[in-house]
């Protein structure tokens, strides 16, 4: 059903969630996969207290995902807004589905942070599929 899928991983926790989704859809051999993981914009105030992980062993991580999907794949490392950068991917590479992850934000957080997947949802012009933490 689903050619193109744009996954965005956060090589965190729930990325074992997001592919037990992603493996569990019917993937073919014409199947096309674009592993993400977005590193924000140089400078970002918001990320400043988190550890970041060199875009090496990002690309490593990503790898051993790649590893345990039963469809071609590719992997996409990228600088920039999470959100934006998703659904740029999302339509360069014409995706069908986007499969993301959603930190499981309440109430006064959500509206201050801007959950990536609700700005994902609200804007992608493809289905997307939230998997929740």
């Amino acid at each position: 059903m689903f050619k193109n899928i744009v996954v965005a991983l956060d090589c965190g926790e729930s990325s074992h969630r997001v592919l037990h989704a992603l493996n569990s859809l019917s993937l073919t051999a014409n199947s096309s996969i674009i592993i993400t993981h977005i590193l924000g914009k140089e400078g970002d105030e918001s990320a400043v207290d988190r550890p970041h992980p060199s875009r090496e062993i990002i690309e490593d991580q990503l790898r051993c995902y790649q590893s345990q999907i039963a469809a071609p794949s590719e992997i996409e490392v990228i600088f920039g807004d999470p959100a934006e950068e998703i659904i740029r991917l999302a339509n360069i590479y014409q995706a069908d589905l986007i499969v993301i992850g959603s930190r499981g934000l309440t109430g006064v957080q959500r509206v201050i942070e801007d959950s990536v997947s609700s700005l994902v949802v609200a804007e992608a012009t493809c289905s997307v599929l939230v998997i929740k933490a």
